[in-house]
């Protein structure tokens, strides 16, 4: 098999990405955008030389599958999101229960997985949009980098997005192009701004955060009150300042150009501070649902000592706050952690402090338990947070997880340490994208 080659395939399952997989000459072959029961015709675009699989370019559909659907999104197989938007909605529910399953399966995990938790809203639901300032055939776009590359793609009319944010995006792109405001080049580190970073809340306000590759803007606060004067809306406009040339988002540093520094979100029961940094769940809806559904888990009584390990903003620790004698968030970010804090006064919660430190040398601190939360990101927890909580002897622990295979490996490791996972449930946190939330229940054998 060489690059070029076209090909006849029967697409059999989907990979971690959505992509269809295909067997052909004894090489697994990923084709982004087929689905599972589908007769294909592609072009392969990459072999790769240490194992057996390689990537190929959906050329036509020959036989497709009945769960098929048009996408709707302009942007669609151009940004590399939305790589599950051709697949009909429900079908997209039962791939991700499906996924949760196997992962564990793979473990040797034994709990049973729930049906997946839809999204109320299927499309409009993401409360924020990461957007790239550069100029795309001769023109100002404010979009999303092509799937490894340099080339931004327009998400004008993005349809995953709360409607609010797609219409701030296009007056900010035309207020950007107004005032001569050049777009960072990656590969040169020359140009002013990097990204826009738009965040609404649950009453359609909006917090718009600038980030520059360097601290002088000097239209960014003419920029910043056009915005707000054109958009009522936006409540806030901050300049955040990276000048590093990695991967990392944001910079330590940032001004305030015009109105507010955050938001305040009202997620189920509970408001939370999020500055323009801060790391908060995309679907609102799906958030609210899983707090809940942790609240029920830990059946607290009033007495009971919970901690909520890599507790972000705070939404977890404070929802619990309402039903258990004292609460304790642990974060390692500082910034969460003081909007975490502003949180708790703004719910006049007085049974919850946070703390910043590192999970695992904290949780050794506490000595005991009833309830432990870990939330942790993608990698899951290192093998010492599972030793610390299983030590605090809760008699519940609730891990929220957006990674089924490291959920998997950490519920094996947990298994060792005496407790069993009695539930699964998963959760469309992210709809037309393979990416799936779940909790699982987990209990001292």
């Amino acid at each position: 098999m060489r690059k070029g080659d076209h090909l006849k395939l029967v697409i059999s399952a989907l990979d971690e990405e959505a992509a269809g997989v295909a067997m052909q000459d004894n090489v697994r072959v990923h084709v982004a955008g087929a689905l599972p029961d589908e007769e294909v015709d592609a072009i392969v675009a990459h072999v790769s030389p240490h194992r057996p699989d390689a990537w190929a370019t959906l050329d036509a559909v020959a036989r497709p599958s009945p769960v098929r659907v048009p996408p709707v999104c302009p942007a669609y197989g151009a940004c590399g999101g939305c790589t599950l938007e051709h697949m009909a909605y429900a079908r997209q529910l039962e791939w991700k229960k499906e996924h949760v399953a196997a992962a564990l399966a793979h473990a040797g995990v034994s709990a049973p997985v729930a049906a997946c938790v839809a999204s109320p809203r299927p499309l409009e639901y993401r409360n924020k949009s990461k957007l790239v300032y550069a100029e795309s055939e001769g023109k100002p776009v404010l979009g999303a980098y092509a799937p490894r590359s340099h080339r931004v793609v327009d998400l004008s009319g993005c349809r995953v997005a709360e409607p609010p944010l797609d219409d701030v995006a296009g007056v900010l792109r035309d207020l950007l192009a107004q005032h001569h405001v050049v777009g960072y080049d990656e590969r040169t580190g020359e140009g002013l701004l990097r990204y826009a970073i738009l965040r609404v809340n649950h009453l359609g306000q909006v917090l718009a955060t600038l980030v520059t590759g360097d601290a002088a803007f000097t239209d960014g606060e003419a920029v910043a009150r056009a915005l707000m004067a054109a958009r009522p809306a936006v409540v806030g406009v901050v300049q955040n300042i990276n000048r590093s040339r990695g991967n990392a988002l944001y910079g330590d540093d940032e001004r305030t150009l015009a109105g507010e520094a955050h938001l305040v979100d009202r997620v189920g029961a509970v408001e939370l501070r999020l500055s323009s940094t801060a790391f908060f769940q995309v679907n609102r809806d799906i958030a609210a649902r899983i707090y809940a559904d942790v609240t029920e888990a830990a059946a607290l009584t009033g007495t009971e000592r919970v901690v909520d390990a890599y507790a972000g903003v705070g939404g977890i620790a404070l929802t619990l706050a309402r039903g258990a004698a004292e609460v304790v968030g642990i974060e390692e970010h500082r910034r969460a952690v003081a909007d975490a804090q502003a949180a708790a006064q703004i719910n006049h919660a007085v049974r919850v402090r946070f703390v910043v430190g590192d999970v695992e040398t904290e949780l050794a601190r506490l000595g005991a338990a009833d309830v432990v939360v870990l939330n942790p990101p993608r990698r899951g927890c290192a093998q010492g947070v599972l030793r610390a909580a299983a030590a605090l002897k809760p008699r519940l622990i609730a891990y929220v997880s957006c990674a089924p295979d490291t959920l998997a490996r950490d519920l094996a490791l947990l298994g060792k340490e005496g407790f069993v996972a009695r539930s699964v449930v998963p959760y469309d946190m992210l709809p037309q994208t393979p990416h799936v939330e779940s909790l699982a229940v987990i209990t001292p054998a």
